[in-house]
C-alpha cells in the first residue's frame, strides 16, 4: 500500500547539490534525499575535471567573472557569475572541510587548467572529481541521523496549494514512485527542492547517466515554474567513441594538459577554427568536430596524448588510462576515437540568488536551475562549483524561511484505481527512442527553423500519445522519464525556435551571426501566477 511521510525539507536528487545542501541544514531538521537509482548513479559521480575557483594568488575573481562572461557568449547574468565566483574560495574549504581528497603536489593543491579558463584554477580529484565528492558527501549523510536517504524513488509530480483547489500557493511536497513497491508514495514538506540534474538524455548520444531525463524541470513547469535558455544545451566535444563504452567521456583537461585533435589521417584541424587551438571553449570544439565529422563522412575523430611520457599521461588521467585500456585503446601509445555527446544543460528553472522558483517552497539548485551563471554556454568546472555555492545560499533561505509541517493541508493519497497494468512497453521504448533520434537531428549542434519545425510537429505528436498513454496505465519509471522528456525536449524546441541568432551553443544555419543585443529565453506555463 501507499505510504505518507512528512519532514521538514524534502530534497530530490542526490548529487553534489542535493547533499550539499542537506548537510548544511541544522540537526534539527528532518530531511529526505531521493535518489532515482543508487546514490551514485546520477551526473555528480561522473564528473572527471573539477571545480573552478580562485585558489592562487597569481589569480583574480576579476579574471574568473570574465573567462565565464566570455565563454557564456555575453549572456551570463553579471550578478549571478560575481556572486558565483565570490563564494568559490569558501565552497571549496567547505568540501575540503567534509573530507574531499583534492589531488596535492607537495603541500599545495594541483590546479589545473581546462578549455576557456585564463588561468590554472581547477582544484580536483585525480581525474574523478565527482566521484571524490559524492563519496565524501554519501558518507557525510550517513552519518547525520536526521538525514534520510531513499534510494530507487522517482518523483511523479509536485503537490501545490493550487492543485488542491487551495488559496496562497505553495509546494507541499510531491508523489513520489517506489521503484520497488510499484506504489506511489506522498512526500509532504514545508520546504521542497529539486536538485534533479538535466536533460542531456534527449539527446541520442550523451556523456550523462540513464536518470538525466529533465523530471525537475518538467515537474517545476507543470506546477507553474518559468523556465530560461533551454535552447543551450552544450555538447561535450569528446566523449569515447566504443560500441561498449556506454557514455565515457574524456575529461576536457586532456586537451588542457596538452592532447592534440587529430583528423582520422594525423593531421591537426583546430587551428582553421580558433587561434586558441584546442584550448578553444567548448562550442568551438564541438562544432569543429561535427564539421570535419560530416564533411568527411567518418564515425569519429581522434584525441592524442600519446606524445607525453607515459607515466605523466598515468599518473594525470588514471581512470581514462584505465577505461581506455578496458577497450584495447592504450593512450600512451595511441589517439583516443572521439565523438561529441550531449553534455549539460545550460538552462532551466528560473531561481533567484537564493535558488528559489517561481511557487513558494519551491527550490531548485545545481544543473536543473537557471541561475543565469552559464548564460550561452558554460564554463568547464563552472557546474560543480554552483552546485555547492547555491546549496549553500538555499540552505540559509530554508532555515530563515522554512514552512512549519503543522500549516500544511491535508494531501490525497495517489488514485490508481482507474489504471491498468500496461502490456505495451514496447510502446515506450520506441517512443524514447523516436524521440532521442529526432532531438539528435533536427535540435542538435547545427540547427535550421526547417530541423526545429520538423522536431517540433514529431514532439506534439509523441506528447499526445504519451498522455492517452499516462492517463490509462500504472506510472513506471520508464514512462516517467519518457512523459518529462518530451515536455522538456518540447521547452527546448520552442526555445531554439525563439532565439533567431546564433550564439554560444545555439548554432543556426538560417542566423549565423549573433544579434546586437543578448536577451535570455524565457517560457512561461499556463498557470503562471503573475502575483
Amino acid at each position: 500500500m501507499s505510504n505518507e511521510f512528512q519532514f521538514d525539507v524534502l530534497i530530490i536528487g542526490s548529487g553534489a547539490s542535493g547533499l550539499g545542501l542537506a548537510l548544511q541544514l541544522p540537526d534539527s531538521y528532518k530531511i529526505a534525499v531521493l535518489s532515482k537509482a543508487s546514490l551514485t548513479s546520477g551526473s555528480t559521480y561522473q564528473a572527471q575535471g573539477g571545480v573552478a575557483a580562485v585558489l592562487d594568488d597569481t589569480d583574480s575573481t576579476q579574471a574568473h567573472f570574465q573567462d565565464t562572461i566570455t565563454a557564456g557568449a555575453n549572456l551570463s547574468r553579471p550578478d549571478a557569475v560575481s556572486f558565483t565566483v565570490e563564494h568559490g574560495k569558501e565552497s571549496i574549504n567547505w568540501l575540503i572541510e567534509q573530507g574531499v581528497p583534492f589531488t596535492r603536489e607537495g603541500n599545495e593543491y594541483h590546479l589545473t587548467k581546462e578549455g576557456g579558463h585564463s588561468h590554472r584554477r581547477i582544484i580536483h580529484s585525480a581525474d574523478a572529481t565527482g566521484q571524490a565528492i559524492q563519496q565524501t558527501l554519501i558518507e557525510r549523510a550517513k552519518a547525520r541521523n536526521n538525514i534520510h536517504l531513499f534510494e530507487d524513488r522517482i518523483a511523479v509530480d509536485l503537490i501545490t496549494r493550487h492543485k488542491l483547489n487551495l488559496p496562497e500557493n505553495r509546494c507541499i511536497g510531491a508523489y513520489v514512485l517506489d521503484h520497488n513497491s510499484g506504489h506511489v508514495d506522498v512526500f509532504k514538506a514545508g520546504s521542497t527542492v529539486l536538485a534533479t540534474g538535466g536533460v542531456s538524455k534527449a539527446y541520442l548520444y550523451t556523456s550523462n547517466p540513464d536518470g538525466a531525463s529533465g523530471d525537475g524541470i518538467a515537474m517545476a513547469w507543470r506546477a507553474g515554474c518559468r523556465v530560461g535558455n533551454l535552447e543551450f544545451n552544450q555538447f561535450h566535444p569528446t566523449c569515447l567513441y566504443h560500441p561498449q563504452a556506454k557514455s565515457f567521456l574524456i575529461s576536457e583537461a586532456v586537451r588542457g594538459e596538452g592532447g592534440k585533435l587529430r583528423l582520422p589521417d594525423g593531421s591537426r584541424f583546430m587551428d582553421k577554427f580558433d587561434d586558441r587551438g584546442e584550448l578553444a571553449p567548448r562550442d568551438i570544439v564541438a562544432r569543429a568536430i561535427d564539421h570535419e565529422m560530416k564533411r568527411l563522412g567518418c564515425d569519429c575523430l581522434f584525441l592524442d596524448i600519446s606524445h607525453k611520457p607515459a607515466e605523466f599521461v598515468k599518473q594525470h588521467f588514471p581512470t581514462i588510462y584505465e577505461r581506455c585500456l578496458k577497450y584495447g585503446i592504450d593512450i600512451t601509445k595511441e589517439a583516443i576515437p572521439v565523438v561529441p555527446a550531449a553534455h549539460y544543460t545550460c538552462g532551466g528553472i528560473m531561481v533567484n540568488q537564493h535558488g528559489m522558483s517561481d511557487v513558494e517552497g519551491l527550490y531548485a539548485i545545481g544543473e536543473t536551475s537557471f541561475t543565469g551563471l552559464h548564460g550561452a554556454n558554460r564554463l568547464a568546472s563552472n557546474s560543480l562549483l554552483e552546485c555547492i555555492v547555491y546549496a549553500s545560499s538555499a540552505a540559509s533561505h530554508i532555515i530563515s524561511h522554512n514552512h512549519p509541517l503543522g500549516e500544511l493541508p491535508e494531501i490525497p493519497a495517489w488514485d490508481e484505481s482507474q489504471v491498468t497494468d500496461s502490456d505495451e512497453d514496447v510502446i515506450i521504448a520506441h517512443n524514447w527512442d523516436e524521440l532521442r533520434r529526432f532531438m539528435w537531428d533536427y535540435v542538435g549542434i547545427v540547427r535550421t527553423n526547417k530541423r526545429l519545425q520538423r522536431a517540433k510537429h514529431r514532439v506534439d505528436l509523441l506528447q499526445q500519445e504519451i498522455s492517452e498513454y499516462y492517463s490509462n496505465y500504472k506510472v513506471s519509471r520508464d514512462l516517467l522519464e519518457l512523459r518529462n522528456l518530451a515536455v522538456v525536449a518540447d521547452l527546448i524546441i520552442r526555445s531554439a525556435m525563439r532565439r533567431q541568432e546564433s550564439r554560444g551553443l545555439h548554432y543556426t544555419l538560417d542566423y549565423p551571426e549573433s544579434g546586437l543585443e543578448a536577451r535570455d529565453t524565457i517560457l512561461t506555463p499556463v498557470n503562471y501566477d503573475w502575483h
